[in-house]
């Protein structure tokens, strides 16, 4: 499977440094942490966004390396490009297995390769800046299992 990677290095450095940052003050990614801001201390906006995802069902068992991720998104956009002049009904999704975040897509489809065992899944709308909104738009966990 080919990942697509952000087209800005530094964009995907910020993911992993707020993802490395909310484990090393021990909080899951079900916290609410305050969102950082591009531009200093300006309030995040907030998004009419709703997330769901719609494949793998909760509760599907999977057979093979690889999850095909459908996720709905009502009341907003994906959009491919990354910038720091967000809109509340544009962005990007997250997609987290285990409490990790595994893949930031510009689609709302995804192969994803999965180890064998039972896991969650969970997708996260965030702005165009990468950053989460405020208050952040997350999907309903999924638990599935792959043999």
């Amino acid at each position: 499977m080919v990942v697509r990677w952000l087209p800005a290095v530094r964009h995907l450095a910020l993911a992993g440094l707020l993802a490395a940052g909310l484990s090393a003050c021990g909080a899951s990614s079900d916290a609410v942490a305050p969102a950082a801001s591009s531009a200093g201390s300006v309030p995040r906006p907030s998004s009419p966004a709703v997330l769901t995802i719609v494949q793998p069902a909760n509760g599907e068992q999977v057979t093979g390396p690889t999850v095909h991720v459908v996720v709905s998104l009502a009341h907003a956009r994906v959009v491919a490009a990354t910038t720091t002049h967000i809109r509340p009904d544009e962005g990007h999704v997250h997609l987290y297995l285990d409490n990790t975040l595994v893949y930031m897509q510009y689609s709302l489809q995804q192969d994803l390769p999965v180890p064998p065992g039972t896991h969650v899944l969970r997708a996260e709308f965030v702005a165009s800046d990468h950053v989460p909104f405020d208050p952040r738009v997350w999907s309903e966990s999924v638990i599935f299992t792959v043999k």
